[in-house]
């Protein structure tokens, strides 16, 4: 996204102006979502234009996005949104699955599921948009979980996890049904207390998205 909107999903909605939080939920929206697709840059004037706001506002929502992850910004440079190679990928989802499984043995050894992991897991079931449902499921399982620790090495990784969730749903490279089916083994798991069975069902499930989009990536031109 540039000074002259490049990458800028325009609207012709007669209510200009929203609040602040609005505008940082819109644009995490979009990047999430690939309208604005990866590596494209995102100025304080596209988004303020964008928006109906101010630049200090548009400023404040990239700044979230850039501290999350979802956006990148080098020293007096423009922020952009993370173009993955082939090895962050890897990398990425190899640290997701250490994490993550971590999170649900602990779960399955307490044999307290969130109300937020099923209510995520409801809604994304009734909802072909699933990304920012799957987001939120595997956000509630590791938050749940009794290790702060393990929360924050997952909140570290989560900007670059939605990225690639998004993709996923972009690229229709899973559906919603297939990534619920996975979504319920675990909770079965987790609900019978067997740590082992839950953490293993969570690698593979990382597993198969991560490989789905490694295929994507070895059969799009870069």
């Amino acid at each position: 996204m540039s000074d002259n909107n490049e990458g800028v999903p325009m609207t012709t909605d007669a209510a200009s102006t929203v609040l602040p939080d609005a505008v940082y939920s819109e644009l995490r929206s979009a990047v999430i979502s690939q309208q604005i697709a990866p590596g494209a840059s995102v100025t304080e004037s596209a988004v303020a234009l964008r928006y109906g706001v101010a630049r200090p506002t548009a400023k404040t929502a990239i700044e979230k996005l850039v501290t999350e992850g979802l956006l990148r910004r080098e020293r007096h440079q423009t922020a952009r949104v993370p173009l993955l190679s082939r090895a962050d990928i890897v990398d990425l989802f190899d640290a997701r699955a250490i994490v993550e499984s971590a999170a649900v043995g602990a779960l399955a050894t307490g044999g307290t599921l969130p109300a937020e992991a099923l209510a995520a897991h409801r809604a994304l079931l009734a909802d072909a948009d699933f990304a920012q449902h799957d987001i939120e499921f595997h956000r509630a399982l590791v938050a749940g979980q009794p290790s702060p620790r393990l929360a924050r090495m997952h909140a570290g990784l989560l900007g670059e996890i939605e990225l690639c969730i998004g993709q996923v749903q972009a690229g229709r490279l899973l559906t919603a049904a297939e990534v619920g089916a996975q979504h319920q083994g675990i909770l079965d798991a987790v609900t019978a207390g067997d740590a082992d069975l839950a953490a293993r069902l969570t690698r593979e499930h990382i597993a198969g998205s991560r490989d789905r989009l490694l295929d994507r990536f070895d059969t799009t031109p870069h």
